[in-house]
């Protein structure tokens, strides 16, 4: 199994399966991706909110990629082990009129910097906030021609904002088109769920992903096996169900039903016993709110209630 490396540029901005890949890969192997932050590199710690307001908008979430993987076809899972996110120190959030779930009140625009010192921040005093680094967007190119703002997550995953995918976690991808057309960026050394300001802490970041392909096996939309953490505040390890869409009530139940569907297809579960187990042990939660017109609804079930189990 080979080990790769890919620079963060030339970077994208837009969801395109036009776009000539980057790289080759096989299944099994591992890519060293270098990720710039959200703003393509455009801000930089010292940066005032005027020149914040100044940058390349079009440039937001400048991913890394497309990565090409050898034998994947449409009707396959991508498997994407979350080896390492590692972040560099430095990272930013901002308000920016007219975005974010609090618009009508937050009407001036502002950026606060960051200073990361190992795993946790100390800039914002007296908070001591908890780091654990992850790609925001992290999704295969769409079945659809044409290019797409990458702003709205989907079926092919992209901005879904799912704290959860830190390292030591896994993601699954339905796979949409021949060779997937991975991507990744939009990394944040932290974020709460909801990412209600618009931003978490955005940050430039080295990460390592070992991608593998499992033929002839359905999956509708995104799934996450989350690492655990021996800090409370940052999440227990969980099966994870990502629906997004327009009407955040839809995309809760279409949530809850694909985890009780899991339930049923892994574990044995009734599906009735199943829905009363994600009654008393699931949580439900926004993991964002701002990709207007999208919201993303995560529904989490702990592994410790379960017995192990392999997807796929």
């Amino acid at each position: 199994m080979a080990e790769h490396s890919l620079s963060a540029r030339p970077t994208h901005s837009r969801w395109n399966r036009a776009l000539p890949p980057r790289l080759h890969v096989a299944s099994g192997d591992t890519v060293h991706f270098e990720c710039v932050d959200s703003s393509g590199a455009q801000v930089r710690p010292g940066m005032t909110v005027a020149e914040y307001m100044q940058i390349d908008r079009g440039l937001i979430h400048a991913l890394t990629g497309p990565v090409f993987i050898d034998g994947a076809v449409p009707g396959d899972v991508l498997q994407i082990d979350i080896l390492e996110v590692a972040h560099k120190g430095w990272g930013w959030s901002s308000i920016v009129p007219g975005l974010g779930f609090l618009k009508d009140r937050f009407t001036e625009p502002y950026l606060f910097h960051w200073m990361l010192e190992g795993d946790q921040s100390r800039s914002m005093p007296p908070a001591v906030v908890p780091l654990r680094p992850f790609c925001g967007v992290m999704g295969v190119a769409p079945a659809e021609d044409g290019e797409f703002r990458t702003r709205p997550p989907g079926v092919y995953g992209g901005n879904m904002d799912v704290r959860d995918l830190c390292g030591g976690s896994t993601l699954y991808l339905p796979v949409l088109n021949p060779g997937a057309l991975f991507s990744v960026g939009d990394a944040h050394a932290a974020q709460g769920d909801g990412e209600v300001c618009i931003n978490g802490m955005e940050c430039p970041v080295d990460t390592t992903l070992l991608f593998t392909v499992h033929k002839n096996r359905s999956l509708s939309a995104p799934l996450v096996e989350s690492a655990g953490s021996r800090r409370p505040e940052v999440g227990a390890a969980s099966w994870v169900v990502v629906e997004s869409g327009p009407d955040a009530t839809l995309a809760a139940h279409a949530a809850t039903s694909r985890m009780i569907d899991l339930l049923v297809d892994k574990w044995g579960f009734r599906d009735v016993d199943a829905y009363i187990l994600c009654s008393v042990a699931m949580d439900l939660r926004f993991s964002q709110v701002v990709n207007e017109p999208i919201f993303t609804v995560t529904a989490h079930m702990p592994k410790s209630i379960l017995p192990p189990a392999k997807l796929f």
